[in-house]
């Protein structure tokens, strides 16, 4: 589809063309064909989510002790004695195991698990010995492809979010930097039973609706919209921050109703009561979204109000580490994933031209980076890059789109442009690869600060020499592969100094 550039479109767009449902297409083959590289493992916090699924599931209660007790070594170990018996410390008031977790990704799993079950169940009546604990192949193998197809959706989403704004090819290239260029395939693929897929997934559905509905939401959509931002926060506590979204949106509403309220000319702009009701209403269907989450909090803390994180007042709220965040060798979001400083210039970018959209998106990202910076561990402890901010993929892919479309502007050709995305493209894609090699296989450290020269070194001189290997490993002997990497996992939390 032949576009126009950012500068000459309006804050709206027309629906797409019959044209372009040919990236879509790719983009969905593209993602069938990266499924081999899913690793169905539940390992570290993803024990923690994954357990709110299969305890329900096959043991119909909260017990989570079969789920710690079947965790890997570096999970399981710190929360069992030399008897095998649970530690007294990880019991809470309640007699229940501490599980701070998030329970979204367990409501986000739960219809494809339940459909595994009832098929665990069904063969095991004609004979099959597979067992139905939630631990099988058949369990983790659904949980890895749910975790992958909601990862997908949200790429999806914030293609076409992307799409109102610039041409159709530089949102498709931008998907594909940000899917392959961020920190999003470790968590999509490598770590599925982590929350971050899940959590880009319900922002993008949280964005896109927004953006959808910006210029004229009726109530029924309030409700929706109510529902769909309920399930972020289930998913993540700190997509919190995106309601900045519906905060600048709202101080805007309220400003043009009482500009037209004293006003002498009639319009059509809704009046004060009207909004009140309509945010009222808002905010009382997300606290019933939200039940679950208070739901599972009271049962296991006592109180539907503890997280079960640190306490907001020990937070550095008055010493953010703004700087670290970014640049740090220790997970800095722009030091790891590089690619993303393009993204976040796209976004001011978008600012300045699209104030209407431009502005709350912004705030948005602005209210997430600080609350994350005052975060004590803002830099993720076992994290590649800052997986935090992967839950503001869509933001990104819009950022780097607007971008490349601004970038395409300084070039004389339109295919030198296109030439030179797809040269960026390459470029971060491969850089991601070989560093998520040198983390996932602990050529450098998974946790704390790592040494940027090591790093260079081991993309030219050691990840070519060891990548053919460990990928063949990955493809026909993961579970040695797996273990080996546990292993080392366990070794270098060994040799970690003591807090």
């Amino acid at each position: 589809m032949v576009g126009t550039s950012l500068a000459d479109q309006s804050d709206f767009s027309a629906s797409p063309t019959r044209g372009s449902r040919k990236s879509e297409r790719l983009l969905l083959l593209f993602w069938i064909l990266t499924l081999p590289f899913l690793n169905p493992w539940v390992r570290g916090d993803g024990v923690g989510y994954y357990a709110f699924a299969r305890a329900p599931l096959i043991q119909h209660n909260l017990d989570f002790t079969e789920d710690y007790r079947h965790a890997n070594e570096s999970f399981r170990g710190p929360r069992f004695d030399e008897s095998g018996q649970l530690r007294s410390i990880f019991r809470t008031p309640t007699d229940h195991l501490e599980n701070h977790f998030t329970v979204g990704p367990a409501i986000l799993w739960t219809p494809f698990l339940f459909l595994a079950h009832i098929g665990v169940l069904l063969a095991r009546s004609l004979g099959s010995s597979v067992t139905a604990d939630g631990f099988s192949a058949p369990y983790r193998i659904t949980m890895a492809l749910a975790t992958s197809f909601y990862g997908f959706l949200g790429l999806l989403l914030a293609f076409r979010m992307a799409r109102h704004y610039v041409e159709e090819r530089w949102a498709l290239i931008a998907t594909l930097s940000i899917w392959w260029a961020s920190s999003l395939p470790v968590y999509m693929y490598f770590n599925p039973s982590w929350s971050h897929a899940h959590s880009s997934f319900v922002v993008a559905l949280f964005l896109c609706y927004w953006h959808e509905t910006r210029s004229s939401r009726s109530l029924g959509q309030w409700l929706i919209l109510a529902v769909i931002t309920g399930l972020m926060l289930n998913v993540y506590y700190a997509n919190a921050m995106l309601l900045a979204v519906l905060a600048i949106e709202a101080a805007r509403r309220y400003y043009v109703a009482f500009r037209s309220a004293s006003s002498a000319t009639p319009n059509s702009t809704p009046r004060i009561p009207e909004l009140l009701l309509r945010h009222c209403l808002f905010a009382a269907v997300l606290l019933v979204c939200l039940l679950p989450t208070f739901t599972t909090r009271y049962l296991i803390y006592g109180s539907a109000f503890e997280s079960g994180y640190i306490p907001l007042r020990d937070w550095n709220w008055f010493s953010p580490h703004f700087f670290a965040v970014l640049f740090s060798s220790n997970h800095g979001l722009l030091s790891w994933t590089p690619v993303l400083l393009f993204a976040i210039a796209g976004l001011f970018i978008f600012w300045r031209r699209q104030r209407r959209a431009g502005t709350p998106l912004l705030a948005g990202f602005l209210a997430f980076y600080v609350f994350i910076s005052c975060y004590p561990d803002w830099a993720g402890i076992s994290s590649y890059g800052n997986r935090f901010f992967v839950s503001l993929t869509p933001l990104f892919i819009l950022g780097l789109a607007v971008f490349f479309d601004r970038a395409a502007q300084l070039f004389h050709s339109r295919r030198a442009a296109l030439a030179s995305a797809l040269v960026v493209l390459a470029v971060f894609s491969l850089w991601n690869a070989g560093l998520i090699f040198q983390w996932g296989t602990h050529l450098i450290p998974a946790r704390g600060p790592v040494s940027f020269a090591e790093i260079v070194h081991n993309q030219f001189f050691v990840v070519p020499r060891q990548l053919s290997a460990d990928l063949h490993s990955y493809f026909f002997r993961r579970k040695a592969l797996m273990q080996q990497i546990e292993n080392g996992d366990v070794q270098q939390i060994e040799k970690s100094p003591s807090p």
